[in-house]
């Protein structure tokens, strides 16, 4: 029986976790919070998935070493920038014949490193043994077992298909792929695109402006990949353009419903209250704009997000920068 680890017990965490239970797994979920804890013991998370019935082989525990005992795969599901402090704590408890899977969509500030990196470095781990999860997985419909797909991304095509099988279920399709570059581009960048269509939403721009804004965005994510040495074609599929659609055209998107937010006029503070989750792109399009001028790549709406975050424009003014461009061809 393969036994996983999940930390922490936030909403996709937590739909994971299910996903997992109902492949066939023996769950224990690790949160910070002894009553959320207790809570999904009793068989339920109402704090991230109210309503949601837990199968009996999730279990929650509030101590990380009692989770990650034994596990043959350890699941992080934390905000991008809190990965590096938790690992501190977490990275001794890990076992030599554990494999770490990503559920996170972030780049970190400061480094530019991707998620995989951060865990390979701080965990001491051969990056083989390091998995993306990646694609189209808004938590709570997958937690409604709702059809989905995802990408599961290894160097080492041996692991992906272990957790492949560890993880298909008859509503949660996974597929292998080795790009793990381009799988979290994709994913971390879709949500300073998604950001920038949720302001555009905001201001009550029509469907060409937000079709524009994903395409563009997606162009943009293509750029950056294949600098980095990401398959191009990576961003074409579920990790790219399919991960990109949920996340911009749905209300359940945090990083959508932060733009909207933004886009009404609220405050950055206040957009992110309101939100209530962690939007990974109000932090992520700084190190995303990093990267891409280490690179010498050009995001103009990456460029643009950032400015609207700092205060440099207004909502407004950004959309004329962006629309008096210089024209070019595609």
């Amino acid at each position: 029986m393969t036994r996983a680890a999940v930390l922490s017990a936030g909403s996709w965490g937590t739909a994971f976790a299910q996903v997992l239970a109902d492949a066939g797994c023996d769950v224990l979920l690790y949160a910070r919070r002894p009553e959320i804890a207790d809570a999904i013991n009793a068989g339920e998370n109402p704090a991230y998935l109210p309503g949601i019935a837990l199968p009996g082989r999730v279990k929650a525990t509030t101590e990380p070493d009692v989770a990650l005992a034994g596990a043959d795969i350890a699941v992080l599901s934390v905000p991008s920038q809190t990965l590096r402090a938790n690992l501190a704590a977490w990275a001794p408890l890990i076992g030599p014949g554990t494999v770490v899977v990503s559920l996170m969509k972030g780049i970190e500030l400061g480094t530019g490193l991707r998620m995989s990196e951060v865990i390979a470095q701080n965990a001491a781990l051969d990056p083989a043994r390091v998995a993306v999860l990646s694609g189209p997985n808004l938590a709570r419909e997958i937690a409604s077992r709702q059809p989905a797909a995802s990408v599961i991304a290894c160097t080492d095509e041996a692991v992906g298909r272990r957790l492949q099988a560890a993880c298909h279920t008859s509503y949660f399709r996974p597929y292998t792929h080795t790009d793990v570059i381009g799988c979290e581009l994709g994913g971390a960048v879709k949500n300073v695109t998604a950001l920038a269509v949720g302001l555009a939403a905001g201001l009550g721009l029509g469907d060409n402006a937000k079709a524009t804004l994903m395409t563009r965005g997606l162009a943009e994510t293509t750029r950056l990949g294949t600098a980095l040495g990401a398959d191009p074609a990576t961003f074409a599929g579920l990790a790219g353009l399919g991960d990109l659609t949920a996340t911009c055209l749905s209300p359940l998107s945090r990083n959508r419903t932060f733009g909207e937010h933004l886009g009404r006029g609220l405050t950055v503070a206040e957009a992110t209250r309101a939100t209530g989750q962690t939007a990974e792109g109000a932090k992520s399009a700084y190190s995303v704009l990093d990267l891409a001028r280490r690179h010498q790549v050009e995001m103009p709406i990456t460029e643009i997000v950032v400015a609207i975050l700092d205060g440099q424009v207004t909502i407004d003014q950004a959309v004329d920068l962006l629309m008096t461009r210089s024209p070019r061809a595609e």
